[in-house]
Formats: structure tokens, sequence, C-alpha cells
């Protein structure tokens, strides 16, 4: 299984661009930097042949403390979350 991560990301695309390792740094960093702070402001990224990224609000709801068995009430929350496209899931097939 392949695992990467910013720093190999960031050399592919230093490679793919013909540019140095840390203005690609710079820019993956800008980039994810941007979705995280557009999913903070309630939006959403749509990235075509990718997929979305958005923010889905989870409801409060009942729950059970699974060491006390106590009835509790878990609070609504907000959860970023990402839909892949119709491509990436037939490419991943």
């Amino acid at each position: 299984m392949n695992i990467i991560n910013k720093k190999s990301l960031a050399e592919v695309v230093a490679n793919e661009l013909d540019i140095t390792k840390k203005s690609a740094a710079v820019a993956v960093d800008a980039i994810f930097n941007e979705i995280a702070t557009t999913l903070e402001n309630g939006g959403k990224v749509e990235i075509s042949g990718f997929g979305k990224f958005e923010v889905k609000q989870r409801e409060e709801r009942e729950g059970v403390n699974p060491k006390t068995k106590e009835r509790i009430t878990i609070a609504a929350s907000k959860s970023p979350v990402f839909k892949p496209s119709k491509l990436l899931k037939e490419a991943v097939k």
C-alpha cells in the first residue's frame, strides 16, 4: 500500500512543474490551507474529476457511555466530509 504525505506530494509537484521543492511545498500548503479556511467559513470545495469537500452538521443525539452504560446526550457537532467524484470512484474500482 502506498502512502503519500505532504512532503512527497510537494516532491511530485516540484518534478511535474520543474520548480524547487520549497516552492512546491509552499504551493501544496497554500492549497490545503485554502481548503481548510473555506470549510471553516461554511463553504464547499469542488474539484472537478476528484470530489467535493464540505462540512456536515450532526444533530444532537442520545448515546450510551460504554464504561458506565449510562445514557448520555451527545452534543450537535460539525464534521468535514469528502465525497469522491464518479471519475475517482471508477479509477479506484
